[in-house]
């Protein structure tokens, strides 16, 4: 390794999540390695823990076959400049964070480069397409895993793969106490607080809020107590959101850039799927998880996922412990049930926390973005 010559790593993240895990890993760096630069595509957070951001990923953080093709032109658009940036910029390392298709192509043009490649956050070759291992395993020389289980698919196929833990372990924590955040968001702690999460993405928000709005409606009808909150996503304007809230009737408490001190104070919680499914789950809190999707995506989904679960505590658990609504099950009227369920059923409730309690013992103790740093310098010194 150089004395001299700063190192310099170009990241690649698509999506809010990955713009979290990548800023975190790169603070850890920067500990280790003050003078390392960081370069890429990726959004505010990462911006904030001083990587150089050349492409917004705001642009592209879209889900699904029919939104990807109505981006198609955007993505590709993206995809060229950071191959251009990998030529230019010749750095030691490219890490791509989570993205699954899009960091593939980005990482087999860096391998052509003599470029060392890093996969953070494996796709999910467990649920579908477990022959991609081994395409993976031609444009990689590592992949870190966060989940315990996903190492044996790719020592299965002598790919270099890493367990670093998952990184929502060290993140979810509250600020504050919960009895202080009911003061703080002005709830009253003797009265049900339901959770409203649709969603990181603008098309989630579209597709689920007016639902969970419909079911928070139909909830407070039979628990007229109740009170609604909703964590904003940082990727989420206010706009789109007002647009929703401002037709129903329902008082929505709306709290920006604080989610765990937010879903803390909740008694239930009502979710898209995703990340935030392991973040309530660490957390505690009772939920059910909904989704759509296009249609063409969701029967393509159905024809190509062998796994029996969407939501991340129910996979990692190995049963259905949450109730999860998809598709043209996700309606107003299921949430709702299920909701009540759990502020009324209070034996129902605890078995889910117990069960939530469990999943947060399986993902282990954490440390997911030290490992990752530790693995970078690894890979960068080899």
């Amino acid at each position: 390794m150089s004395q001299h010559k700063p190192l310099k790593i170009l990241f690649s993240a698509g999506e809010a999540s990955g713009d979290q895990h990548a800023a975190n890993m790169f603070v850890e760096l920067r500990k280790r390695q003050p003078d390392i630069n960081g370069l890429g595509m990726g959004g505010a957070k990462m911006a904030q823990a001083g990587i150089d951001i050349r492409y917004d990923s705001a642009n592209i953080a879209v889900i699904g076959v029919v939104e990807v093709i109505k981006h198609y032109a955007e993505i590709r658009r993206a995809l060229k400049l950071m191959q251009q940036l990998l030529t230019a910029e010749r750095p030691d390392l490219l890490v791509c964070v989570d993205y699954k298709e899009f960091n593939f192509k980005l990482a087999r043009y860096a391998k052509k480069l003599g470029i060392k490649v890093l996969f953070y956050v494996s796709p999910q070759v467990w649920a579908w397409r477990p022959g991609r291992v081994k395409a993976y395993g031609k444009v990689i020389d590592m992949m870190a895993v966060i989940f315990p289980f996903e190492t044996a698919y790719y020592e299965a196929e002598n790919v270099p793969v890493r367990y670093v833990g998952h990184p929502s372990v060290d993140k979810v924590h509250a600020q504050y106490s919960k009895d202080e955040d009911l003061s703080r968001f002005g709830l009253d702690k003797k009265r049900p607080i339901v959770g409203l999460l649709p969603g990181s993405r603008a098309n989630e928000i579209k597709r689920l809020l007016p639902v969970m709005l419909a079911a928070a409606e139909t909830v407070q009808a039979g628990l007229p107590e109740c009170q609604f909150i909703l964590p904003q996503a940082d990727s989420i304007g206010d706009a789109l959101l007002e647009a929703y809230i401002a037709k129903s009737p329902l008082a929505v408490t709306v709290i920006k850039n604080q989610p765990y001190d937010v879903i803390q104070c909740c008694d239930a919680v009502m979710t898209a799927s995703g990340t935030a499914t392991l973040e309530i789950a660490l957390l505690s809190v009772p939920m059910v998880i909904a989704y759509k999707l296009a249609s063409l995506t969701y029967w393509l989904g159905r024809w190509l996922v062998k796994t029996p679960f969407i939501g991340l505590p129910n996979i990692v658990f190995g049963q259905r412990i949450v109730k999860e609504l998809i598709q043209h099950e996700a309606t107003a009227e299921k949430l709702s049930a299920e909701i009540t369920r759990i502020l009324t059923d209070t034996v129902y409730a605890d078995d889910m926390r117990n069960n939530l309690e469990q999943v947060k013992q399986q993902l282990g103790q954490g440390g997911g973005s030290k490992n990752m740093a530790q693995l970078v310098l690894q890979m960068l010194s080899a």
